[in-house]
C-alpha cells in the first residue's frame, strides 16, 4: 500500500498539467455557432492566458487525495489476490513443476496454476473495481476542479467544492460517472497482465531484479496499449461527471416541475456520436498518449522501486 500511494503521488504531481489539458478537451461539448473546438495548443494557451501557470494545476489537491487511496487500495488488492490464489507455500513447492519468473526482490514467483493469464485478469478487475467504487467521488470533484468555467465561482479547495456540489445537487453527483468508470476496469485488465507478461519476457535469462529502463519500457508499452483500446468510456465518464443536474431541476427537492431527463453511458455516447462524430470519443487521446507514458513509467517504476526497498528492510532477498 505504501509503494502504490507513494508511486501515485509523485505520478499526479508530475502530469497534473497534461491531465487539465486532456479532462477540458473531454469535456468540450458540441455548441451551435462553434466553428470548431479548441485543440490542445489552443486550450494550453487559453489556460495560461486567464489562469496563468496555477491553472494548469487546478484540481491538484482531489488529484492527490485521490491518488493515494487509489494506488494504494489498487496495488494491496492486486498483489493480495495473486499471493492468496498463486502462491504456494514453500513445503509444497517442491512438487510444482511450472514455475513463473517475477521482477521481485525473491527473484521467483511459483503459481500453481497452469494458466496465469487469468489470475492476473481476476487481479486487475478486482482490484480496479474495489478502488474505483471507493474513490469515484474524489474523481467527480477532480473533474469539476479541471472543467469549472470562469464565469462561475471557483471553488477555495476540496472541501468546499464536495460542499458546493453536495447542497446543489445532492449525494449521487459524488456517483456519478460511476458505471463507465466500472467499464474501464478493462482497461486495468489490458494493462496489468501485459505489464506482467513483458516483465516475464524481460526477465528471461536474467538472475538479478529488472533495471530501471526494463520496467520504464514495459509499464509505458502496456499503458499506451491499454489507453488505446478503452479511451471512449473516459470521455463519456467525463461527460456524465460535468453534467450539473440541479435539485431544483430533478425533482428531488420535492417539485415536479423543470424535470429533464437523466444522462446515461447509451444516451450520452450516442448524443457525441450524433452532434460530433466518433472522433469525439477520441477527443484529448493525443494528450493522454503523451500523459500516459510518464505517468505509468513513473508509478510503476517507484511501486517496483519501493516494494524492492521495503522487501529489504523486512529481511526478505
Amino acid at each position: 500500500m505504501i509503494a502504490g500511494a507513494g508511486g501515485g503521488l509523485v505520478a499526479s504531481v508530475a502530469t497534473c498539467p497534461l491531465d487539465v489539458i486532456k479532462t477540458k478537451l473531454q469535456a468540450q461539448r458540441f455548441r451551435q455557432g462553434h466553428e470548431s473546438y479548441e485543440g490542445v495548443v489552443g486550450t494550453f494557451k487559453t489556460i495560461l492566458k486567464h489562469d496563468g501557470i496555477r491553472g494548469l494545476y487546478r484540481g491538484l489537491g482531489p488529484t492527490i487525495l485521490g491518488y493515494l487511496p487509489t494506488w494504494a487500495i489498487y496495488f494491496a488488492v492486486y498483489d493480495g489476490i495473486k499471493r492468496h490464489f498463486g502462491e504456494k507455500p514453500l513445503s509444497e513447492v517442491e512438487g510444482v513443476r511450472h514455475v513463473y519468473p517475477a521482477a521481485q526482490a525473491k527473484g521467483y514467483q511459483p503459481l500453481a496454476r497452469e494458466h496465469p493469464w487469468t489470475l492476473h485478469i481476476l487481479s486487475a478487475m478486482t482490484a480496479g473495481a474495489t478502488s474505483t467504487l471507493c474513490t469515484n467521488p474524489l474523481w467527480v470533484i477532480k473533474t469539476r476542479f479541471m472543467t469549472q468555467p470562469r464565469e462561475e465561482v471557483r471553488y477555495k479547495h476540496t472541501l468546499d467544492a464536495a460542499l458546493t456540489i453536495y447542497r446543489a445537487e445532492g449525494w449521487s453527483a459524488f456517483f456519478r460517472g460511476l458505471l463507465p468508470s466500472l467499464l474501464g476496469i478493462t482497461h486495468v485488465a489490458v494493462q496489468f497482465p501485459l505489464y506482467e507478461r513483458l516483465k516475464q519476457i524481460a526477465a528471461r535469462d536474467r538472475t538479478e531484479p529488472l533495471s530501471p529502463q526494463q520496467i520504464l519500457g514495459c509499464s509505458a508499452v502496456a499503458k499506451m496499449t491499454a489507453s488505446i483500446v478503452t479511451y471512449p468510456h473516459e470521455v463519456v465518464r467525463t461527460r456524465l461527471q460535468t453534467e450539473k443536474r440541479p435539485l431544483s431541476m430533478s425533482g428531488l427537492d420535492g417539485s415536479d416541475s423543470g424535470r429533464r431527463p437523466r444522462g446515461g453511458i447509451i444516451r450520452t455516447t450516442k448524443q457525441i456520436i450524433k452532434y460530433e462524430g466518433w472522433r469525439a470519443l477520441y477527443r484529448g487521446l493525443s494528450v493522454n498518449l503523451v500523459r500516459t507514458v510518464p505517468n505509468s513509467a513513473v508509478t510503476m517504476l517507484t511501486y517496483e522501486m519501493l516494494v524492492r526497498y521495503l522487501n529489504q528492510r523486512a529481511g526478505f532477498t
